[in-house]
């Protein structure tokens, strides 16, 4: 499978949180899947972190590539294609990061793993 990690999975993964599902755990920690996170978290983490909002323990331009490398996470990058095709998304969410995470999903055939139920709306697949 190939799985896509929301911003709040990544976090949890990366922290052992208890708010991470079991199946998405699973999921994550399988060697068969691929996991992949979007160039649109990581803008997402250094707008949070740049507010205060968000405490990665030092430098996030530190903390990303480490995480990605130690956890063998692919970085996904953001196309054009990706742009192009949130137009023509419905609004059934308003943050735009999860709307072009959705988009991602659609174009690049990746499965969400999030506990943002509202992105299934947009007929991606979500694993929780």
């Amino acid at each position: 499978m190939r799985l896509l990690l929301d911003t709040h999975t990544f976090l949890w993964w990366v922290s052992d949180h208890a708010s991470l599902s079991r199946r998405a755990r699973k999921a994550i920690a399988d060697e068969n899947n691929d996991c992949f996170f979007s160039v649109a978290s990581g803008w997402e983490l250094a707008i949070k972190t740049s507010q205060g909002k968000l405490d990665v323990g030092g430098s996030l331009a530190r903390f990303l590539p480490e995480q990605l490398a130690l956890n063998q996470f692919q970085l996904l990058p953001i196309d054009l294609r990706h742009v192009l095709r949130v137009a023509t998304l419905p609004w059934h969410h308003r943050d735009p990061f999860d709307r072009l995470l959705a988009a991602q999903c659609a174009c690049d055939h990746l499965t969400l793993v999030s506990a943002d139920s509202v992105i299934a709306d947009y007929g991606v697949d979500l694993l929780w």
